[in-house]
């Protein structure tokens, strides 16, 4: 007889840093597509916060990703000031040199969030090794030290930074959006995303549950959209959620965004209700 599987302790350590050491993997340009989300979807806030902190919480083994959100962020709000946190205090010591007081820095915390109150949050890949029970402790931790406005960013991308999707959680900790963001060249279906749904959302993609509801609509929809497919794949998809929106989806933005490969739907999506 196999002992019962514990879930993952949210506390670790004397520190009382909240959560588990990330695995560590990074590579550059792997959270590009959570930038550029970022500098439209948060630029509100950015701009009108008197202290303009992003926190970017579980970095790896590299700064690489927190150095890039630094640098893609600040046309938004110069004076801005970003600080990559992880668990694992040699992590930190690596990131050092990568710092650029003040706004740029590197520390140790977890989902406390080193005590900070940032406007935003990145959490990318970080609960992906948790328990889907851990997921709402750790979206309150982090979502409840947000400034007011602020917005937590919590979700999952494969290794090179093509596909991904996440979750926009403000400061009451119940998300409000779920964006898909995809490198439309490579993609045969849209539902190929799934194996990068947040955690949360993992095993729900089943028959009745929402995402797979959305997804399935979403791959319908692009089979629809197929006349558009000699005049590229990103005409194709523009019309594939040009069409989800038609059919009732609550489907947010507009072309600008969706060329990108985006879709942000409000979450949860409120599908069209079938008689």
């Amino acid at each position: 007889m196999t002992a019962a599987r514990r879930p993952p302790r949210l506390a670790a350590g004397r520190a009382r840093a909240l959560g588990l050491p990330t695995r560590g993997t990074t590579a550059p340009n792997r959270l590009r597509r959570v930038d550029r989300w970022l500098t439209s979807a948060a630029w509100s806030a950015l701009r009108a916060a008197e202290d303009p902190l992003v926190v970017d919480l579980g970095f790896g083994s590299s700064p690489v990703t927190t150095v890039e959100m630094y640098d893609r962020l600040r046309p938004v709000r110069p004076h801005l000031r970003v600080v990559g946190l992880e668990l694992d205090q040699g992590r930190v010591a690596a990131a050092a040199p990568a710092a650029r007081p003040p706004g740029l820095a590197f520390a140790r915390g977890g989902f406390e969030l080193a005590g900070l109150r940032p406007v935003v949050v990145r959490a990318m890949n970080v609960l992906r090794q948790y328990d889907e029970e851990a997921v709402g402790a750790a979206w309150a931790a982090m979502a409840g030290r947000l400034q007011d406005g602020g917005l937590l960013v919590e979700g999952t991308c494969d290794e090179i930074g093509r596909r991904a999707c996440w979750f926009a959680v403000p400061p009451g900790g119940v998300p409000r959006t779920l964006t898909l963001s995809t490198h439309l060249p490579s993609l045969a279906r849209p539902s190929d995303l799934a194996p990068r749904l947040p955690k949360a959302l993992i095993t729900r993609n089943v028959p009745g549950e929402d995402v797979h509801d959305l997804l399935a609509a979403l791959d319908l929809a692009w089979e629809r959209a197929a006349p558009r497919g000699p005049f590229g794949p990103r005409q194709r998809w523009i019309g594939a959620v040009e069409l989800l929106r038609r059919d009732g989806w609550s489907v947010l933005d507009g072309p600008r965004r969706w060329r990108l490969g985006e879709l942000t739907v409000a979450w949860p999506p409120r599908p069209p209700r079938t008689s």
